[in-house]
């Protein structure tokens, strides 16, 4: 029993599961890229079944079942599995979740990366081995042109030990063995600079270096692998997390069925759908929506903590080195690689010189019989057979048993005064060919520059960039089941900010907007039409021209990074899609619900209308004012007692007047006169303005009636609010903006905190002139096309 045992255990080691140090391939995945390459396949021929590649290798090298041979072949075809495939696989070769196609039914060729193991086989660079029954002959070890234990990793089970070896990025293990080449003395410190970390073919993201640190220096190590996940607004008002990759060895099913799980189980909180939206043509992409009110990067810790979104990589370096096994770190595992391959080039330079000293022989052979032609024919002509012409031409021109052979062999048309120039030039050729062959093996120096160039050609023509990132701090995470209580987002001051593109947004907090300053800052600011001040778990309203409030959750609103530079709304959400607005319904300004402040409403025919802060519980949305037929909400604001209404028309009319002049009414009026318009005129904006309100300017553009709506302005012009005298309400205003020559309307106006914004059809700002004293004095052209204007909330 014993012996059996021992025996067993001898093949499982040496004959299945451990890989040789220096091709990196066990004996079936050596026996399946080799005998592939003996039955003619090549990357640029036609697939064929892989039944049949199955059967060549079952029938003349491996003697085990053909459904490990197909296993095997099937995961050197998996891109998933393999960060350099070495098969081209046609067909169903499986995913992470499922099994492949029968072999009969799919198809396989060698991938453009497997002729670079089997490089030089008929040069006698590798010893060869009898096959099972002895009939055929079969390499120890492919000739291998690239470190393939390190670029594809390894894996297996054997009797007494193991081997788990993660895949790297093909360009950086070949600048490793490239320096180690080069300089046989480099320590593992700067061989680990051109390898920093493993490259999974399924990309992901390694947390904590330690452990790859530990791995490359002893063999054995562990480190933490974890999915790549974005947070993104899967709807109008929810955000989701988007996972696009996962670690390696992690289907998208087996994630799924986890993470149900732990929602089942109640061990995740804030989730409240799941998705499996991968297909072929995006890749993988799970999208796991989470309730309102989440924080999106605490339940992304929790599902790290639980779930297969994060998993322990255990490194255990374990490959056959001169028939042992052994545990080898990074250092170990490129000088096994790099002393075979100076050996595969050296025992290749030694075949290709016998070949040329050969050739070399031959053609002196020629060209001694080529200078008396007429005698070598007689002498040919003059014997009994080929035996004794072969002795007589040996005897006559001094020639060996080979030239003499070579001769008889040779066709009378090649023997002309033509085929003389061409042997003279042969002959030339291999006496350089020899002598560069000698030299390469006789220095030791050009052997090694030999490999490292070859190295380098395999980089450049089959790298790809890293796919896994590398992080070297360790990221912290909650654990033990209270930190769910940690996942909701806390109710914290912030302000909502409605941009001049649509774009609502949250900040971070309630600190003040920073104001551009000078023409630089401006151009980097977005323009903002509306701002309220809330929190980050109330509620606030989006008031639309046709007169309603929509309720809209503020957690459920991204939130802009803090920042001390000019706000920039680049990342929030479309106001049409968080309100849900109709066809040609647009947001006219922001309301925070919880304000006991009237809410102040203009209209485009000039009704003013103060409204009761009373919001009906239950409902989405309500009415806030009644309007006419033909009228439309043109501005909404928060408007207190002590405030003064500003009304500008497209006349270029400006009407102010105090905010107690108009008593609040409820959601159902209909308002009251606000500013008296002129024939055929509209109001263009309206806002509340603070009592003492210095540092207020008016903002104004003017251009053509009769253009198309959206046109630019032809003219700007920014004057101080203070210029502007009060009225009383329900009169005309005073004049804000002289038009010149081709205008004769305003196409947008703005009332507020300095300094004006100003925004082009794109949303991108445009730079303001200086302000004018004058309230009545005409615009000067803008830098740009200028059809919004806004500022900054303070």
């Amino acid at each position: 029993m014993q012996g059996a045992f021992l025996e067993y255990a001898y093949s499982v080691i040496y004959s299945r599961a451990l890989p040789d140090a220096r091709d990196g391939l066990k004996p079936v995945q050596r026996r399946i890229v080799y005998q592939m390459a003996d039955m003619g396949l090549r990357p640029e021929r036609p697939h064929v079944k892989s039944a049949r590649v199955v059967g060549e290798v079952m029938g003349k090298l491996h003697p085990h079942g053909d459904g490990a041979i197909y296993d095997a072949l099937v995961r050197l075809a998996q891109p998933f599995t393999m960060r350099l495939p070495l098969v081209d696989g046609h067909g169903n070769f499986g995913s992470l979740d499922a099994g492949p196609a029968a072999a009969r039914y799919t198809e396989a060729r060698p991938a453009p990366a497997a002729p670079l193991l089997t490089a030089s086989l008929d040069e006698d660079v590798v010893d060869t081995v009898d096959n099972y029954d002895g009939s055929l002959q079969q390499p120890e070890v492919l000739p291998a042109a690239f470190p393939n234990l390190l670029v594809n990793g390894a894996s297996g089970i054997a009797v007494g030990m193991a081997t788990s070896m993660p895949p790297h990025n093909l360009g950086e293990v070949v600048a490793a063995a490239r320096h180690l080449v080069r300089h046989p003395q480099a320590t593992l410190a700067e061989l680990a600079r051109y390898v920093p970390g493993p490259d999974f073919p399924t990309g992901g993201i390694v947390v904590g270096l330690d452990g790859v640190r530990e791995a490359y220096e002893s063999g054995r190590g562990t480190f933490r692998l974890r999915g790549r996940v974005d947070v993104e607004a899967v709807t109008a008002r929810r955000k989701g997390l988007v996972v696009t990759e996962l670690p390696y060895g992690v289907g998208p099913e087996r994630l799924v069925e986890k993470i149900s799980e732990a929602v089942k189980n109640r061990k995740v909180d804030g989730i409240a759908g799941l998705q499996d939206l991968s297909d072929g043509r995006r890749g993988l992409r799970v999208v796991v929506e989470l309730k309102s009110g989440f924080d999106p990067d605490a339940v992304l810790a929790q599902l790290y903590r639980l779930t297969p979104l994060e998993e322990t990589v255990a490194v255990n370096n374990v490959a056959l080195v001169d028939g042992r096994p052994r545990t080898l770190g990074l250092r170990e595992l490129l000088e096994v690689y790099v002393d075979f391959r100076l050996d595969v080039v050296r025992r290749r330079t030694r075949h290709r010189l016998d070949v040329a000293e050969r050739d070399l022989h031959l053609v002196e052979g020629l060209l001694v019989a080529v200078l008396d032609i007429d005698e070598v024919i007689q002498v040919i002509r003059t014997s009994d057979d080929s035996g004794a012409a072969r002795e007589r031409l040996m005897q006559v021109f001094d020639l060996s048993q080979a030239q003499a052979e070579h001769i008889l062999e040779m066709r009378l048309r090649r023997l002309t005064r033509f085929s003389t120039l061409e042997l003279e030039q042969r002959r030339d050729e291999l006496r350089e060919r020899i002598d560069g062959l000698r030299a390469l093996l006789g220095s030791e120096e050009r052997l090694r520059e030999t490999v490292a160039d070859e190295l380098d050609a395999v980089a450049a023509e089959h790298g790809t960039p890293r796919r896994t990132v590398l992080l070297e701090g360790e990221v912290p995470q909650p654990r033990g089941r209270a930190a769910a209580v940690d996942l909701e987002v806390p109710d914290t001051p912030c302000r909502v900010l409605l941009g001049a593109t649509g774009l609502l947004a949250r900040t971070a907090d309630d600190s003040p907007l920073v104001r551009p300053e000078g023409p630089r800052e401006r151009s980097r600011h977005d323009v903002v039409r509306a701002g309220v001040l809330t929190t980050s778990r109330a509620e606030v309203g989006v008031v639309t021209s046709l007169g309603r409030c929509v309720r809209v959750p503020v957690v459920d609103l991204p939130a802009l990074p803090p920042t001390a530079s000019p706000v920039s709304l680049s990342g929030g959400v479309s106001v049409s899609e968080a309100a849900g607005l109709a066809a040609g319904e647009a947001v006219v300004g922001l309301v925070a619900l919880a304000e006991a402040t009237p809410l102040g409403l203009v209209t485009v025919r000039g009704v003013v209308k103060r409204v009761v802060p009373d919001v009906p519980p239950g409902r989405e949305d309500w009415e806030v004012v009644r309007l006419a037929d033909g009228d439309a909400v043109v501005a909404a604001f928060p408007c207190a007692d002590d405030d003064e209404v500003v009304v500008v028309a497209d006349d270029a009319s400006l009407l102010r007047f105090a905010a107690a002049a108009v008593r609040p009414q409820g959601r159902a009026a209909g308002g009251m006169a606000g500013m008296r318009l002129a024939a055929g005129a509209r109001v263009l904006a309206a806002t509340a303005v603070p009592a003492a309100a210095e540092d207020h300017v008016v903002a104004t553009a003017a251009g053509a009636s009769g253009a198309l709506p959206g046109s630019p302005a032809s003219s700007v012009k920014v004057s101080p609010f203070a210029a502007y005298p009060a009225k009383g309400r329900g009169t005309g205003g005073v004049r804000a903006h002289r038009f010149l020559k081709g205008e004769d309307a305003l196409v947008a106006a703005w009332v507020g905190p300095g300094p004006a914004l100003a925004a082009g059809t794109t949303g991108a700002p445009v730079p303001l002139p200086e302000a004018d004293p004058r309230r009545d004095g005409s615009g000067s052209r803008p830098a740009g096309s200028v059809v919004l204007l806004g500022g900054v909330p303070l």
